[in-house]
């Protein structure tokens, strides 16, 4: 059976775990101890390292035939040093990966001004986060190509799912823009990027890029009041962007910030990804059971 290592199990490589199963004896990395058992419970054998330590990382060497790489960049700098740490891991091996899948952001392409984005746009980033995330793709492209391993890259924009909601900013009271100067955001539900994932592994080939969102077409606010109205809670109030800068935190105003709609056309054709929650009309409706009659 082949071998499948995962890097960054968190949530959405939680949600693959089944459909991997039966295809692959599955391995996942975790600095934490604690989450042993968690893995294990997913039919996961846990190999324990902290892509921040590259000398804690030996294990990793010649262990699988495809990789799953999952896990964020550090916090600070524009370079990801974790996914550095990793390829030098891999590279110890007597055997290299055949094939290796990243789930990256779309942020990397910047503020569009709200125009279509596919594929072929240059990556544009204009924040820290999104820079590192761009050196990430570098780095495993570049590797890829000079090792013989087949690199595809998932650029995925805000999850969501039952549980990664902004219930807490709607609570808050945080405003959103007002509507002739918002922003389009784009989504995709925690369980169909977990398929799109799963779908890579089985079908992209070297070299290519895929944007990992549904067909939902929002701006912002819009995206905030369908979740309050879902949930009960008031609609945020609309604000001006001069007034965002003054009132809203630099992490949330640097999505405000970026504008664009997302074609998803190459990961239906070509990973032949059906979605479950084709918007976030489903997804929000999913999230509560039904009203009681």
């Amino acid at each position: 059976m082949r071998r499948l290592l995962i890097i960054g199990c968190g949530d959405i490589a939680l949600r693959a775990a089944p459909q991997l199963r039966d295809r692959y004896r599955v391995y996942a990395l975790t600095r934490s101890r604690e989450r042993v058992p968690l893995l294990r419970a997913h039919g996961i054998v846990p190999i324990t390292g902290d892509l921040d330590d590259a000398a804690s990382l030996e294990a990793l060497a010649g262990i699988a035939h495809d990789v799953l790489h999952c896990a964020p960049p550090p916090r600070r700098g524009t370079r990801d040093t974790r996914t550095a740490h990793l390829i030098a891991a891999l590279a110890k091996g007597e055997s290299l990966p055949q094939q290796l899948v990243y789930i990256s952001t779309s942020g990397v392409y910047g503020d569009c001004e709200g125009e279509f984005v596919d594929e072929t746009r240059a990556p544009r980033p204009q924040t820290a986060r999104a820079q590192r995330r761009v050196d990430a793709e570098r780095q495993l492209r570049e590797w890829g190509r000079r090792c013989g391993v087949r690199v595809a890259i998932l650029r995925a924009p805000g999850i969501y799912s039952e549980a990664r909601l902004p219930l807490a900013r709607l609570q808050a009271g945080t405003p959103a823009l007002c509507a002739e100067e918002d922003a389009y955001t784009n989504h995709i539900h925690a369980a169909d990027l977990a398929r799109a994932a799963v779908a890579a592994l089985r079908f992209a080939p070297s070299g290519r890029a895929y944007n990992a969102a549904d067909d939902s077409l929002l701006k912002m606010g819009d995206y905030f009041d369908l979740v309050a109205d879902r949930f009960g809670l008031p609609r945020p109030r609309r604000i001006s962007r001069a007034e965002a800068r003054q009132r809203i935190g630099p992490d949330l105003l640097s999505f405000m910030n970026e504008s664009r709609r997302l074609s998803n056309r190459r990961i239906k054709r070509e990973l032949r990804l059906k979605l479950r929650y084709p918007t976030v009309h489903e997804g929000i409706a999913a999230a509560l059971p039904p009203p009681r009659v």
